[in-house]
């Protein structure tokens, strides 16, 4: 009899489990990293302080799933027919397991999802509650915060569950939040955009397809929606919507308090708003050209009357990378495609074109190329989603797989409550060897 996604990932936890102990038991005190006082004030970045094996930030290669970069991600994963983009249940089951499910494989996860989509009448009355001017993200976040009594884990913990067996009844949880957001997502833009009824869910379609179905937005609306989930889904553990999502569940939190938490994070202006942000300043640039195509010449001049402004190119560069971001180039490559004559894209693809070798030139940006962001606004704009403030909902659907994965994980390896120590400006001050000087001038000025 062939294996369930659940009894292959059994497997796979049982081999990992002594991989963990040993480097407990016999290398706990081997020095991984050094934290400078830059690091403490800025925000922890690049303190290697986490554990993930679901992905990796290369900053040469861009995101890697399970060690494969993007490409291979998008060549490996099982497709349905006719459809360029793989199945998003298939990218689960790779999250998971770290191996590349077969159609059989891939079916039953799909099977599994379309089993477990129907969202409780409750849920739909506490969206209908909210007012039409709320933001979606806080729609969105509330509707997966009701779901927690609907938690497995949190029934069988009461209940007196075996430490061992955390793993498990986080994953019913998981599995039956993810088939539910499209669902949830989808009824929030009927509520908030869309007059008239809301499009029932078609059981007999992959998370990808019945999402651009309950859209209402025709083929290839459907790849989109695929290549989107996926390109979203994880980003390692330290950025605020992972981490917020990691912190909370490791706290032992249901999976619905942990996605709604790292729904909030992703909801913050530094994080997840950038693609709607790009957007927003691609229409200001078109309105500035009065909606004509501009040279190359003409639009390398906008960018540099832009940077001697004090102002920043939306969407280029990364904290991280030093490449062009490998999920910027397959959105590209789609939208070369499927839209090549689109005008936001052709301003797109001029800026793609232009402000590399600009920011090089300017000398301030380490990293000149366009990121995820840079793109994924165009494209469903060009679908007909124009709301900008529902594309960090699509955002959330996404890295909700990812956080689910790691949160499934984290249970099975028995990750313990995160707790950092926090010090004192004062003890900062004495580390550096400051605070004398620092008392001698406060003396002097007075």
């Amino acid at each position: 009899m062939k294996k369930t996604l659940k009894q292959t990932l059994f497997k796979k936890i049982k081999e990992h489990r002594p991989r963990t102990k040993r480097l407990l038991e016999e290398y706990g005190d081997v020095v991984v990293d050094q934290v400078t006082i830059s690091q403490i004030i800025g925000g922890m970045r690049g303190l290697k302080s986490l554990v993930t094996d679901i992905s990796y930030l290369d900053p040469e290669e861009g995101i890697r799933y399970r060690g494969f970069t993007l490409e291979e991600v998008i060549e490996g994963l099982p497709k349905p027919k006719g459809a360029d983009m793989p199945y998003v249940e298939g990218l689960f089951y790779l999250l998971l397991t770290g191996d590349f499910p077969n159609q059989e494989e891939v079916m039953q996860v799909v099977d599994e999802f379309s089993k477990r989509r129907i969202v409780p009448r409750y849920v739909y009355e506490v969206i209908d509650s909210f007012p039409c001017c709320s933001h979606p993200m806080t729609i969105f976040s509330t509707a997966i915060l009701t779901l927690s009594r609907e938690s497995v884990f949190n029934r069988q913990y009461h209940a007196g569950l075996n430490k061992k067996e955390y793993w498990d009844a986080t994953y019913e949880d998981s599995l039956n939040l993810l088939a539910k957001l499209p669902e949830i997502a989808s009824y929030i833009y009927n509520k908030l955009y869309r007059q008239g009824p809301r499009i029932q869910s078609n059981p007999n379609l992959d998370m990808g397809a019945n999402f651009a179905h309950m859209m209402g937005v025709a083929k290839p609306y459907d790849d989109v929606s695929r290549l989107h989930f996926i390109i979203h889904s994880d980003h390692e553990s330290g950025n605020v919507s992972a981490h917020t999502g990691h912190l909370v569940a490791s706290s032992l939190s249901d999976i619905y308090l942990s996605i709604s938490a790292m729904i909030n994070g992703l909801a913050g202006p530094l994080h997840g708003l950038a693609n709607q942000e790009v957007l927003r300043w691609l229409h200001e640039v078109m309105d500035k050209m009065d909606n004509r195509i501009p040279t190359k010449e003409e639009m390398t001049q906008f960018v540099w009357d832009t940077l001697n402004s004090g102002q920043v190119i939306p969407g280029f560069g990364h904290a991280v990378l030093r490449k062009t971001d490998p999920r910027y180039m397959l959105q590209r490559e789609f939208s070369l495609k499927h839209l090549p004559e689109d005008p936001i894209f052709k301003y797109a693809d001029m800026l793609y074109q232009v402000v590399p070798d600009i920011l090089m030139e300017h000398g301030k940006a380490k990293n000149p190329w366009p990121n995820v962001d840079a793109q994924s606004g165009v494209i469903q704009w060009h679908y007909g989603v124009t709301e900008y403030d529902f594309y960090t909902v699509l955002f959330g659907i996404g890295r909700s797989i990812g956080i689910c994965a790691n949160v499934i994980w984290d249970r099975a390896l028995g990750y313990p409550l995160e707790r950092p120590k926090s010090i004192t400006t004062d003890m900062l001050e004495k580390i550096a060897g400051i605070k004398k000087m620092v008392e001698t001038e406060e003396k002097t000025t007075l």
